[in-house]
This record gives structure tokens, C-alpha cells and sequence, in this order.
């Protein structure tokens, strides 16, 4: 790409993409639980003058705690579908073989980092490539791509810019610029007090760089991976954040808690109301306190109203705890979430538990259906890369939640000859990789075969 064409092409799309990064980042902090009631101003403030204001004579206190309600409804989501990540069944265990090392071991937190980002976001990214090491993949936080889709109804990506912040040998700070579409990459970059039209020159970034099947400019990487090499993972099918449903009632939650504690810290200190007090000045009416447990006053006669009374401030507790719960449940209803404070579990049955996931299950479903699409990407890149194709994937999703397994053992018990092996395997609690299970009882099955009792894993022999 042309130097001129690069500054049009980073003009246009960067200056849209603010509003994405300011909704992206907001709820990257309230999953790091720095919510809003952080950064509240203040109560006791510095005027222009350069003396501090005290606010409200009877409220010095100034809490400011956050709750990681925000923080407990992403992580539930991401430990409920990818502790156990989905496993692929293309109908070859050659091919599935394959799959399952250009997965790598890093693909359980690859996936965990994934929903993150796309329960943050709205949608998370993933970039492949490949070089002498072979297929690699990696997750790009989210603010720094911006999609180019066409208008067409299937919304295919035409290219990617990706947009980074780095520093060079010298510590200068440089924005560079990544322009991939289908055929090459394009690098360019500015230090970051440029302006684009003015400050924008290429990125020499591939010059002794290695991609198989690759040629390299200085600035300009040719690929053959047929496609835009990033694969987009949405949260649902709008593609919003999960923070847009619970971030106002987090913050009713927030300052209700904090001016609660504010109150608790501010009637410990009680004010005495003095009238006609006969004493030189405050000190010495706290040394007769201390001292007499008593103090003097001035008598005006009859009708007169001197003395001490005390003034403190009240607590509405009832309706501040009605509050409370009810903020709490509405978190957990609209984030659709299992709150941990559930009660009555006791004794409960397997089909019972499910109900406590109904809303869960609700929000990762949707999750499913979006990141089923951006997996099965994944999976025939794999392919790509190793010289096969394939058409047909299964995937395997497990859910990692409170359950019965003595019922889902006996559910899979009666179920042996009315459904298949494999799939009684996938689905009993005590098995993980129902591929590797299977090869498990083959090989001990042989094994009792060679020692004369062949047919007992198979259901044959009799109970020794």
C-alpha cells in the first residue's frame, strides 16, 4: 500500500474507533474492579483559593468501595465453558490429532482469554500465523483492531488495521500501524505526537522476518493464507458488553454500601449541644468531663433552657438493607449469573441444580452460537497449514458446574445399547477426552485378552 492511500485509509478508520476503545475500557475496568465510585470527587475539596472546603460540617467520612460483582459474573462465565474447552471430531483421528497439537497447551487460557475479552468488548480477536516453530496462534486485545467488513448480509472481513503503541532501541514512542487484508500486511507507524497526515512513514518491522510460505518487504509482508489471518469472537449476536446490562445497578450498589460505612465512621463522633456553659473555653469542659464527669453551666433563672444535649446522626438501616438485597439480586438477574449467597441447596437433586444455571446457561449459549462459527475458522487454518481440508467438525462442549455425578453415571449406565460408545463416553462425569478413554479400554482390554479372560471389557466376563 501506498504511503498517501496508508494516511487516507488510518485517518478514516481511527477517528470511529475512539467510542469503541472508551466502552472497551470501561468495562476492562470494572473487571479489575476499579469501578466509577473510585474516581468520585472528593468531599473535601481544594477551591481555587487554595483553602479546603470540609463539605458538610457533619460528614468527613469519604469511603469509596468498589464491588467485584462485575469481575465474579465474567470469570463465572469463562470457568463455566472453558475449565473443559470444546474438543473437535472431524472423523479422523489423524486429522484430529493434528488439530489437537496446533491447539497447543495453551489453548484452555487462550479460550479463558477469549470470552474475557469478548464479555468485555463485545467481541474478542484472535491472529494466526505461521512460522519455522509452525502454526501459532495468539489472542490481540481487543482495542487495537479495527475491522473492515463489507455490506454484504454475511458481513465478510475484508481487512484488519491493527494499532499498537510500542517503543524503539532509542525509548521513542512510536503508534504503529498493521493493515492485513487477504494477501499481504502493510506496516507503518508514527511517533506519537505526530499527526497521521503529516508524521506517517513505513515500518521496516519484517525485515529478516520469517513466514513460511511468505515473502517479505521491508514494510510489506506477502502471505498465502487466502484470507484476513484474524479471527473475530463476538459475545453475542448484537455484539455487546456484558457491563451494559449491570453497570448502573454496580453503582447503586457502590455508593450505597460506601455512604453506609460514611455514616457508621461519622455518628461515632457525637456533637454536644452546649447553652450557657459558665467555662473559660472548650478545653477546660473536656478536663471537667474527663476529671468531675461533670461540667458547669450558667442559670438564667426561671424559663431558662441552659444545659447539654448531644446531637448524632441516624441510620436508616431497614431501608438501606432492603436496598442492598435488592440491588444484589437485580446484579445477578440482569448479568444473568448464579449468585453465590444462594440458600436451600441442601440435599438438592442433579435436575434441581440445573435451575440455578438457567440464566448462565442462557448468556453463554448465546456466547456458543458465536464462538462455535469463529473455532471452526480456527480448526480448518490448522488444516490449511498442514496441507489437508476438511468439511464436516463436531465440537464438544462441556459445562463445568455443580452437579450430580452419581445420577449422570447411572443415566450413562442404563444408557449402554441404546446410544453409542463414544457417546456415553463423552458425556460421563469421570471422563475428560472420550477419544483417549476409548484407546484406555482397548488397550486394557487386550490386556485381559492375553491373559486368557478376553470379552471382559466388553461387558462378557463375570463379576470375580
Amino acid at each position: 500500500m501506498e504511503l498517501d492511500a496508508a494516511k487516507k485509509l488510518i485517518n478514516k478508520y481511527t477517528q470511529g474507533h475512539a467510542d469503541f476503545i472508551a466502552h472497551a475500557m470501561m468495562a476492562e475496568r470494572y473487571y479489575a474492579v476499579k469501578n466509577d465510585i473510585m474516581f468520585r470527587p472528593p468531599k473535601h475539596q481544594t477551591l481555587p483559593d487554595g483553602t479546603v472546603s470540609d463539605g458538610t460540617p457533619l460528614r468527613k467520612a469519604d469511603n469509596k468501595i468498589p464491588f467485584s460483582f462485575y469481575k465474579l459474573l465474567v470469570d463465572q462465565k469463562a470457568s463455566y465453558m472453558f475449565t473443559a474447552p470444546p474438543l473437535f471430531d472431524v472423523g479422523n483421528d489423524e486429522d484430529n490429532k493434528i488439530i489437537a497439537e496446533g491447539l497447543g497447551d495453551a489453548y484452555a487460557r487462550n479460550m479463558k482469554n477469549l470470552c474475557v475479552n469478548a464479555s468485555n468488548a463485545g467481541v474478542a480477536w484472535l491472529h494466526y500465523w505461521s512460522d519455522e516453530s509452525g502454526f501459532r496462534y495468539a489472542v490481540v486485545p481487543s482495542t487495537q483492531i479495527i475491522p473492515v467488513w463489507s455490506h454484504k448480509l454475511d458481513r465478510e472481513l475484508l481487512a484488519v488495521l491493527r494499532v499498537y503503541r510500542e517503543f524503539d532501541d532509542a525509548g521513542d514512542e512510536w503508534d504503529v500501524y498493521e493493515y492485513w487484508t487477504d494477501r499481504e500486511c502493510s506496516a507503518f507507524r508514527k511517533r506519537a505526537a505526530d499527526d497521521v497526515m503529516t508524521g506517517l512513514c513505513t515500518c521496516p518491522m519484517f525485515t529478516d522476518f520469517y513466514v513460511a510460505g511468505a515473502a517479505a518487504d521491508e514494510n510489506i509482508l506477502i502471505h498465502d493464507y487466502g484470507r484476513v489471518p484474524f479471527i473475530p469472537f463476538f459475545n453475542n449476536g448484537g455484539h455487546s458488553s456484558d457491563l451494559d446490562a449491570v453497570k448502573h445497578l454496580i453503582d447503586v450498589y457502590d455508593k450505597t454500601f460506601s455512604g453506609f460505612v460514611d455514616d457508621l465512621e461519622d455518628i461515632q463522633e457525637v456533637i454536644l449541644v452546649l447553652t450557657n456553659y459558665g467555662g473559660q473555653d472548650l478545653k477546660s469542659l473536656m478536663d471537667d468531663l474527663k476529671y468531675y464527669k461533670a461540667i458547669s453551666l450558667d442559670s438564667a433563672g426561671d424559663g431558662d433552657r441552659s444545659g447539654l444535649s448531644t446531637l448524632s446522626i441516624e441510620i436508616p438501616v431497614e431501608a438501606r438493607d432492603k436496598l442492598l438485597e435488592i440491588t444484589r439480586k437485580a446484579i445477578f438477574d440482569m448479568g444473568q449469573g448464579v449468585d453465590p449467597q444462594q440458600q436451600g441447596l441442601t440435599h438438592t437433586s442433579g435436575e434441581a441444580m440445573k435451575f440455578l444455571y438457567a440464566l448462565l446457561e442462557l448468556k453463554v449459549g448465546l456466547m456458543e452460537t458465536e464462538f462455535k462459527l469463529s473455532l471452526n475458522q480456527l480448526v480448518r487454518a490448522i488444516m490449511q497449514h498442514a496441507g489437508r481440508t476438511v468439511k464436516n467438525i463436531t465440537q464438544t462442549w462441556t459445562r463445568t458446574s455443580i452437579r450430580n455425578d452419581s445420577e449422570l453415571a447411572e443415566m450413562c449406565a442404563k444408557s449402554v445399547g441404546i446410544i453409542s460408545n463414544k457417546t456415553i463416553l463423552k458425556n460421563h462425569p469421570f471422563v475428560e477426552n472420550a477419544e483417549e478413554e476409548q484407546k484406555q479400554i482397548e488397550k486394557e482390554d487386550a490386556a485381559r485378552a492375553d491373559d486368557g479372560y478376553p470379552g471382559l471389557g466388553e461387558g462378557g466376563g463375570e463379576d470375580v
